[in-house]
This record gives C-alpha cells, sequence and structure tokens, in this order.
C-alpha cells in the first residue's frame, strides 16, 4: 500500500502550504505553520497510510508525523 506524503513548507510570499508529494499545486493554504500543519493532517489522516513532514523555513525537515497503519520495518 503507498504511502500519502505531504510537505509542510513555507513559499516564496511567506505563506505556509501543504502540498502532497509529487504534486505540483498545494492542497493547503495557511498563514500560520500551526494551522498548515493541522489542515495537511487531516488530510493525511484520511489516507490508510500518511505520512507528514514539516520543513524549517531553510527548507530542512524538522520533524514528521505517521499517520495510519505503519508497516514495522523489523518483525518482533
Amino acid at each position: 500500500m503507498p504511502r500519502k506524503t505531504y510537505h509542510v513548507t513555507k513559499d516564496n510570499d511567506g505563506q505556509r502550504k501543504g502540498t502532497l508529494e509529487g504534486s505540483q499545486r498545494a492542497s493547503v493554504f495557511a498563514d500560520t505553520k500551526a494551522e498548515a500543519l493541522d489542515l495537511t493532517a487531516d488530510l493525511a489522516r484520511q489516507a490508510p497510510l500518511g505520512q507528514v513532514l514539516i520543513h524549517k523555513e531553510n527548507g530542512i525537515i524538522q520533524s514528521e508525523r505517521t499517520y495510519g497503519k505503519d508497516p514495522r520495518r523489523f518483525p518482533g
């Protein structure tokens, strides 16, 4: 089952956005990082397996959140 991965970033205009990986257009626009994260997380929760990668202003990944049934890498 493929994972839907979203990225929460800041665009050149200073607006926060949530974009599905591989998509040309943002799914979510918000004024604050917290609001963009909440709206994007709602989208990720709708998928059987969703992930949100939260980026700092410089583009480096700050943290990530996984939703749904995440398959274990290692048994046990």
